[in-house]
């Protein structure tokens, strides 16, 4: 298993997401209890672009299996802004405008299994 992690947090300007800096401040404490050196990295994008989690340079949806990214729903959050990209994922049937904190672990420690 590596024994280092970079989370990047690609996101926009006006993005709110309010509780996935708590759960990464969660995660990256677990894994130093492990002996895991976490950096979290945060990148303002353009307005436009579309927010991401990358876990050492892989998204979410390329690590776990049953991931997908899908066409938003404007219906399904309240957070449309005409100039911003949304990006949706669907999981075990459920559609999400924020990736579930349980799928964030998930991707973190498999991003640590990968060569």
């Amino acid at each position: 298993m590596k024994k280092d992690l970079i989370i990047e947090w690609r996101r926009t300007g006006e993005d709110t997401e309010p509780a996935l800096p708590a759960v990464l401040a969660e995660i990256r404490m677990l894994l130093e209890m492990e002996g895991v050196s976490v950096r979290v990295v945060e990148t303002i994008l353009p307005p436009g672009d579309a927010a991401a989690l990358l876990f050492n340079g892989v998204p979410v949806e390329d690590l776990l299996e049953g991931v997908e990214v899908i066409p938003p729903s404007c219906s399904s959050c309240d957070s449309c802004d005409a100039e911003t990209e949304c990006r949706m994922i669907r999981y075990s049937g459920e559609d999400y405008g924020a990736i579930p904190p349980d799928l964030i672990g998930r991707a973190a420690v498999k991003a640590l299994e990968m060569e």
